[in-house]
């Protein structure tokens, strides 16, 4: 089957993935753009996963004022080089992480940063009230558990909606970067002020 230059120009542009990949992922999919977009993406996942485990030392350390100035973050990003740090997508990535950041208030980059003890206290208070709801004793693990699931995807970062797609997590917007950009990216730490805390 013939993929014209047309289609792989639309998904490059869609995507921000290479031509050669527009094209092998069309071809994959058939000609079909919607099943292309998601070979591209599973694509970015194998992509993101081994450059993981590569030394990012690089990034920026990035300011973000909230309009009104009574909201900032100080986020620290990291990447392979310096030269990639210097690109505007890695400059828009950070821009867009922050403002994540100020919006979304999360406490913590990843999952395996959650306090353990904070953890544990949100279940007792999730079981407190499933059992002051009066739900069944033999659910109540399960309803313990989705209630605690959803709590941690609302204060870790990677698994929170981006505020600009809530159709991605934070962590699909990196992996789609670090596709795009080739090197592994770590977003490191951020601190979020709010004027009078």
């Amino acid at each position: 089957m013939g993929i014209s230059a047309q289609t792989v120009k639309e998904l490059r542009e869609m995507t921000g993935a290479g031509m050669m990949d527009c094209k092998k992922a069309l071809e994959q999919a058939g000609g079909d753009v919607q099943k292309a977009i998601s070979v591209l993406r599973e694509q970015g996942l194998a992509k993101a996963a081994k450059k993981a485990e590569r030394t990012a030392s690089e990034g920026l350390i990035y300011a973000y004022i909230h309009p009104g100035d009574k909201l900032g973050v100080l986020l620290e990003i990291n990447c392979e080089t310096d030269f990639v740090a210097r690109t505007d997508d890695f400059k828009l990535l950070t821009k867009d992480i922050a403002m994540q950041i100020a919006a979304a208030n999360p406490l913590v980059v990843d999952r395996d940063q959650v306090d353990r003890a904070l953890v544990e206290k949100e279940r007792e208070i999730y079981k407190t009230q499933a059992l002051n709801e009066g739900k069944p004793e033999k659910f109540l693990d399960k309803i313990v558990d989705g209630r605690l699931e959803k709590y941690l995807q609302e204060v870790v970062l990677l698994e929170q909606p981006f505020i600009k797609d809530q159709d991605i997590t934070v962590k699909d917007l990196l992996t789609a970067a670090i596709s795009k950009l080739g090197e592994n990216i770590v977003i490191k730490r951020f601190t979020r002020y709010r004027l009078g805390e």
